[in-house]
């Protein structure tokens, strides 16, 4: 062995410093599979090897803990290279003479034996010995055929061809395990940072994934060709965007008595004059900005505050879009008014174009609906809002986006 070995090693040095710029294509794609060929012959070969070594104890004897480790020593391979070299071995030396074969003819690589010796075991725990021969013959001629992953794909189904009698109980057995792993694999855990940001953790159910992505799939598409979001962000405000959906139906169960909802504490400066940030029933706090743009279309609940902070009087909510008013916005914009946005209303809130903190009335000529995405950006202040001689909103973009700064108008929503 060693000497066939040291004349292949000999052989396989001098191709690779053959010209291949000088040969013809057809000479280049018989040496790219020759040498396709022999990799896998020479793999059946390495197996074997460590099959024996590992037999013997021979990794052991030289001090190792496992054969896995002694192989990362000896070949500097990741462990889990080497565990899986291993695994595959033995594998392949126990009742599986079939695959050991074919790798040896180089009928199949070595990622499409371990997806073999996978199936068939699969299949002998299954269905006995008999299907598992019959499923190696196959799989073996499939190789030819399909890339391994095509070829794992197509073993779930195997029992179809060699025991199908066996093959609906199996699949539905096979059906039944997944489904109470994943009932009792599910979770999601919320793990809250220092800066107030959360991370979402978790694995879902089928079903609860479906769900998930049919409600964030429309909303993850950009909003247009200047959107820089990556598709992470997008994914993060989809969610966002389907939370906030669901505060505003008010079908969502009450929490303690009172509605779902969002408690933010700020002071009058905070909403008139942008001074400081508002605190979160959690303790967190939100930029001037997002308390002023929730503010928009959300319930106030003035509180007097002693200067301990002990609450003093409670005044009432006011300064809606609620009702025939939300109802007449709707009709008018039909969307989200900015240009160029889809998004329908029920997506949007009801933006005060003069802030209510700055004097504005809650009124249809000083109302907008936009999408959170779009009332974030208005609320950095480049972009002016304003009602047209139709009484139609339109947007003013900042100079430095367009020196002339024409105004721009929503046709996405426009009437035909």
């Amino acid at each position: 062995m060693l000497e066939a070995l040291a004349q292949a090693e000999e052989a396989v040095a001098a191709c690779a410093d053959a010209p291949t710029w000088a040969a013809a294509e057809p000479d280049i794609v018989a040496a790219l599979d020759a040498a396709h060929r022999i990799e896998q012959r020479l793999a059946a070969v390495k197996l074997a090897v460590i099959r024996e070594l590992d037999g013997r104890g021979t990794p052991v004897a030289h001090g190792a803990s496992s054969t896995a480790v002694w192989l990362r020593e000896r070949l500097r391979l990741t462990v889990p290279a080497a565990r899986r070299l291993v695994d595959l071995a033995a594998a392949l030396d126990t009742g599986n003479p079939g695959v050991r074969r074919a790798l040896a003819d180089a009928d199949i690589t070595v990622d499409q034996a371990r997806v073999i010796v996978d199936t068939v075991a699969t299949v002998h725990a299954t269905a006995g010995a008999e299907a598992a021969d019959k499923a190696v013959g196959m799989l073996v001629d499939w190789s030819g055929q399909f890339d391994p992953t095509l070829l794992r794909k197509l073993g779930t189904r195997i029992l179809d061809h060699v025991a199908p009698d066996l093959a609906d109980h199996a699949a539905r057995a096979a059906l039944d395990a997944d489904d109470r792993r994943a009932t009792r694999d599910r979770h999601l855990t919320l793990s809250e940072q220092t800066d107030g940001r959360l991370r979402l953790t978790g694995i879902l159910d089928t079903e609860a994934a479906a769900v998930l992505r049919a409600a964030l799939d429309p909303l993850t598409a950009p909003s247009g060709s200047d959107d820089q979001r990556t598709a992470g962000q997008r994914r993060h405000d989809a969610l966002a965007d389907i939370c906030r959906l669901a505060l505003r139906t008010g079908e969502l169960p009450e929490n303690g008595g009172d509605p779902a909802q969002i408690v933010v504490t700020a002071g009058y400066d905070t909403l008139t004059r942008q001074l400081s940030a508002g605190a979160l029933d959690t303790g967190l706090h939100l930029t001037p900005e997002a308390v002023r743009r929730l503010a928009c279309d959300a319930a106030i609940l003035p509180a007097v505050l002693d200067g301990t902070g002990q609450v003093l009087d409670v005044g009432r909510q006011r300064r809606l879009f609620t009702g025939p008013l939300r109802r007449a916005l709707v009709l008018r914009d039909r969307g989200c008014a900015f240009p160029g946005c889809d998004r329908p209303p029920r997506w949007c809130d009801a933006h005060h174009i003069r802030h209510w903190a700055d004097g504005g009335p809650t009124s249809l000529a000083n109302a907008v609906l936009l999408c959170p995405h779009h009332h974030r950006h208005v609320h950095r202040g480049e972009w002016t809002v304003r009602l047209g001689h139709d009484g139609q909103p339109e947007f003013v973009p900042p100079a430095w986006l367009d020196p002339t700064q024409v105004p721009r108008r929503n046709h996405y929503h426009r009437r035909t």
